[in-house]
């Protein structure tokens, strides 16, 4: 395979300083990602968590990887070892276990991100959004289908809540906000 490749190349005039050019560097990770229920120390110099719709697209991997070079703790309520069929009742370990460990990591992230997408009411999500949405430190993006996009937006709207349409709005939104408060807290050290 390798060997029709570069035949081809060479046939084209790429030649081989253009085929073996140095690459580009890549940003160094310096996020660190959180997996529920873990808890180890955070090394991030500020900290974010994701909430909001489960349902569809893996949004959170796709705004970790946007996040991974800032230096940062996020985060992620996923639970690799989550199972639909557990009780979601007080009395059931485990589920108690993963809604303390998103109560904890939400009220002690500097930024609380929630995604909105199309397809459910995501009731928990409304929930999170009520407990953080008085503390200054959201945003929200909606997707143009969500169900309860107009009662999101009008409590975004009434508490200067950053607000966005579109998913990829959200990722811009993100990075400024973070690289705002890495600045401030800087500007504090």
């Amino acid at each position: 395979m390798w060997a029709r490749y570069l035949s081809r190349s060479f046939r084209s005039g790429a030649g081989p300083s253009k085929l073996f050019a140095p690459m580009a560097e890549t940003p160094q990770r310096r996020a660190q990602v959180v997996l529920a229920p873990s808890r180890p120390p955070h090394t991030g110099k500020k900290s974010i968590f994701l909430a909001g719709t489960a349902i569809g697209h893996d949004w959170r991997e796709s705004l970790t990887e946007a996040l991974s070079h800032l230096p940062v703790t996020i985060f992620n309520p996923l639970r690799r070892d989550w199972d639909s069929s557990w009780r979601e009742d007080i009395s059931f370990a485990p589920f108690r276990e993963q809604v303390e460990w998103e109560l904890d990591m939400q009220e002690h992230a500097d930024l609380v991100v929630l995604y909105y997408g199309p397809g459910t009411d995501a009731p928990i999500a409304l929930l999170e959004f009520g407990l953080c949405a008085r503390q200054g430190k959201a945003v929200v993006a909606c997707h143009k289908d969500y169900r309860k996009r107009g009662n999101v937006h009008i409590v975004s709207q009434r508490l200067g809540i950053d607000f966005v349409d579109a998913e990829e709005d959200f990722v811009g939104a993100v990075i400024k906000k973070l690289e705002r408060l890495l600045e401030d807290a800087g500007q504090a050290e």
